[in-house]
């Protein structure tokens, strides 16, 4: 039972009083004008579907501000949203529940009857009774605690009031946690929550959060609004993380770290992760969106930023390369759908809200950010942020606000450029091609709406505002000319460029276009590209835009084939990193064919050079990122069946499984897959074996992601089984059903059927979060033939699931994309195989 005491003003006379509320019993009601008598409410009117209640009173309630009261019983529930449980194994080994709450979007309504819209702001006076031997933290620091009259168990925690702030960032945690802490250069007293016995795993986390603070405080120029702030690790947990008002949530795996157990990219996912939610206490908490609509302003700014900061803490990570990896190319292959929608969103029930936080609002807000940030230089783009900080705190605002401030820092059209990348979907190609004329080079260029499907063939012309970067072979890392393309063709005049110089544009990769080079720019820049005279992004950015251009027919495949041979010396992570996801996607595809050995043998070529000079083990004053790529490239050489790889990875396993040699934890995921992938059921015994025994969840989820290597079909069916088991986490679920769907030809097609068998128990564990579109994406994405993509329209057309109506139009896209991809160029493709392993002809 629960009692919630509101200060309110009525602004209008009136019987009724309408508020959220969803899974919550209210026992009574009652309103009291100050200084006069309360009011019972007579009638509580649920409106389930719009997730409202609506009070009504007897007489009329006069205008004037009152104390609105009411008595409630809620739910804790399994649903990993409102109020729920969480649940845990202590270190002797006993099970047991936490309590904790995840309100964003629209869920602070399950746990009590609220105005639960961004733009209501209130302050918080928050008090928990709880059991004496338990934690309990909230948004702010405990100015109280006295026993609970009723019971000598309990004692009742009095917190701090809250700023002014929106009811989605309220939150509060019951449970058992040690912690370490530490305060910050500017005084703030951080703290790193973590399971019983594992405080020395909340180290790297405190350590990133306090040099991360002083760090936004500095560029934003405004101080970090409370006295304290907590970041804690929640075992059951359905996001990455949430800022909630200084008590931070993270699943386990993106704020703990052991010295010796975790893996490099664990590291680097941390930092990002506390990166971007320590981003949010200025920008989404201290001003916060008017609406869902302007959810992308609060997820595109963070996830910028986080890189930023990042680079601050770590700047051997090359941080921002690997952005364009992740984020950038991310949110290109998503917005280049005819299922795609703007940046900006109208939005109005609370199912439609949990479906923007995808690729668009994060991974496109956070790239049409750094083009911006790019665009507006360091220092106008900071006086532009402390402006709209200062202007609107612990208020909110809109998309036009943000603009307006950084238009005034900086004296450009912000909001006429910023309109074309946010208000309508998708992002241009730019044709350019050059004729030397005497000293100079004459440039053409046009743009059009980038489409995988092919040429753009639409009625309407969108047209962008494209801030244009062009570098030439004199100085690939300096920009020659800079210039805003406003208008479909541009023709520009290079002065004093010689025949033999190559030209590039979209420097640093950084404008949000694909560039189509014509045929004899292009190839003066395959050189560059050999001996890495073109910087690590623009080699990264070449290799993808050509990628793409194949993968909609612009050009031939097997163009991008030879590209990729020219990469032979490529060092650098990223680059590796990207060229590894694209033949993935190629490996997929061919999956459908009779030569998918082919593609291995491919792999294996491109690969085996880097792998021979990297070796097995670190080697005196490596970083990083080196580890990063050992990894990779281990992993895609043992994967295709590389012989030394393949003997050398069960040789170390053994070791490790025997406890003679643990494996680096940088060595484990490449190892498990590639004897998972050649492996039996003797195999897969000993991995869920070490699946039971780990007691981090982050070698858990380690093991989870890659069992679907195995290739035997009965093998198949006992992985997934075993990801709807007690044994897997509730929200990792999810990947152990995804990495069966990409391992194989075989574990797709078992994959979707599972989905389908398992569907109604599938939804409603994940009721309408972002879990569920996650898992249809995993599951049916490799498809690649027009039934499949029929018979994937047809099973959610009588299964709907609201929340991934999206997601599942964008499959269908791709699978019908895929199949005509494989049809206009497999055969091109086999050919190109073929002829690369003949003898070449006797002369």
């Amino acid at each position: 039972m629960h009692a919630n005491k509101y200060r309110r003003e009525v602004k209008q006379a009136t019987n009724q009083i309408v508020m959220n509320c969803a899974d919550i019993d209210i026992i009574t009601a009652s309103y009291a004008p100050e200084g006069d008598e309360e009011v019972h409410a007579t009638g509580f009117n649920y409106q389930n579907e719009d997730e409202k209640v609506t009070l009504s009173f007897p007489s009329t309630l006069q205008k004037g501000t009152g104390t609105l009261k009411i008595d409630f019983v809620g739910e804790l529930n399994d649903k990993m949203k409102g109020f729920y449980r969480s649940k845990y194994t202590t270190p002797t080994g006993d099970t047991r529940y936490a309590a904790v709450t995840q309100f964003e979007a629209t869920d602070a309504r399950r746990a009590f009857p609220c105005w639960d819209e961004p733009a209501i702001k209130a302050t918080f006076d928050i008090s928990l009774v709880v059991p004496k031997d338990r934690v309990a933290l909230s948004n702010m620091n405990v100015i109280d605690r006295k026993p609970y009259p009723d019971d000598e168990n309990l004692v009742e925690v009095k917190f701090a009031r809250t700023p002014i702030m929106s009811t989605y960032l309220v939150a509060f945690v019951v449970g058992e946690y040690d912690f370490v802490e530490t305060r910050s250069l500017d005084g703030v007293l951080v703290r790193v929550y973590t399971p019983v016995g594992k405080a020395e795993q909340g180290k790297f986390a405190l350590e990133v959060a306090a040099k991360t603070l002083p760090f936004y405080k500095d560029y934003f120029n405004v101080p970090y609004p409370l006295p304290k702030i907590d970041l804690i690790a929640i075992a059951d947990f359905a996001a990455g993380a949430m800022e909630n008002w200084g008590l931070v949530t993270y699943r386990e795996t993106a704020l703990l770290i052991d010295p010796k157990n975790s893996c490099s990219s664990s590291r680097q996912w941390v930092a990002l992760v506390v990166g971007h939610e320590l981003a949010h206490q200025w920008f989404g908490n201290l001003v916060t969106m008017e609406w869902w609509t302007h959810l992308w302003l609060n997820e595109g700014f963070a996830s910028w930023i986080e890189y930023l900061c990042v680079d601050h803490c770590f700047p051997e990570y090359d941080i921002w390369t690997q952005f364009v990896s992740a984020d950038y190319t991310r949110a290109q292959e998503l917005d280049a759908l005819d299922n795609s929608h703007p940046i900006e969103v109208s939005v109005g029930h609370p199912a439609e809200v949990d479906e923007i936080f995808d690729a668009i609002s994060y991974s496109k807000g956070a790239s049409v950010i750094r083009m911006l940030h790019d665009y507006i230089g360091d220092e106008d783009f900071r006086k532009g942020m402390n402006l709209y900080l200062t202007k609107f705190q612990q208020k909110n605002a809109a998309t036009e606000d943000l603009w307006e401030s950084l238009e005034k820092a900086s004296g450009k059209p912000i909001a006429a450029v910023m309109n074309t990348w946010t208000k309508q979907m998708g992002f241009p190609l730019i044709y350019v091609e050059a004729e030397q004329q005497e000293e100079d080079k004459v440039l053409k260029l046009v743009q059009k709406k980038f489409c995988a499907s092919g040429p753009y063939t639409g009625e309407d012309f969108p047209m962008w505002m494209v801030p244009i970067s062009i570098c030439t072979s004199d100085d690939p890392t300096c920009a020659k000319m800079q210039i805003l393309m406003d208008k479909a063709e541009l023709t520009l005049v290079l002065k004093d460029i010689k025949p033999d110089q190559w030209v590039k544009l979209n420097l640093g990769t950084v404008g949000f276009y694909r560039t189509q080079y014509s045929p004899d720019m292009l190839e003066s820049l395959i050189p560059a590209i050999k001996d890495l005279s073109l910087p690590p992004v623009d080699r990264l950015g070449l290799q993808n835009d050509l990628f793409s251009l194949a993968r909609a027919g612009i050009i031939s495949t097997v163009e991008v084939l030879k590209v990729m041979e020219a990469f032979v010396n490529e060092p650098n992570y990223t680059v590796w990193s990207d060229l590894s996801c694209n033949l993935g996607i190629l490996s997929t595809l061919l999956s459908h064919t009779d030569f998918y050995e082919e593609i291995q043998v491919f792999v294996k070529d491109v690969f085996s050079p880097i792998g021979e000079r990297l070796g097995w083990d670190p080697k005196p004053g490596e970083g990083h990122l080196d580890a990063l790529l050992r990894g990779l490239v281990l992993g895609k050489l043992g994967k295709a069946g590389h012989k030394a790889t393949l003997e050398e990875a069960r040789r170390r396993f053994k070791d490790h499984v025997e406890g003679k040699h643990i494996l680096s934890a940088d060595l484990r995921s490449p190892v498990y897959v590639t004897i998972l992938k050649h492996g039996d059921s003797t195999t897969l015994d000993t991995m869920l074996k070490l699946h039971k025994q780990a007691d981090m969840q982050e070698e858990k989820n380690r093991i989870e992601r890659v069992l679907g290597a195995i290739s035997q079909p009965e093998l198949i069916q006992k992985v997934l089984t075993f990801a709807l088991s007690e044994e897997v986490r509730p929200q990792d679920t999810v990947s152990v059903i995804g990495g069966v769907a990409g391992g194989s030809k075989q574990g797709r097609k078992a994959a979707w059927k599972f989905v389908r068998d398992n569907w109604e128990e599938l939804y409603n564990r994940y009721q309408g979060g972002f879990l569920i579109s996650r898992l249809i994406k995993l599951t049916v994405d490799g498809f690649a033939n027009d039934k499949m993509a029929a018979e994937v329209k047809a099973f959610f057309e009588s299964h709907p699931a609201p929340s991934a109506e999206r997601t599942v139009q964008q499959c269908c896209e791709n699978i019908l994309l895929n199949a005509a991809w494989l049809k206009r160029d497999a055969e091109n493709i086999h050919q190109y195989f073929l002829q690369r392993k003949a003898p070449p002809a006797m002369v």
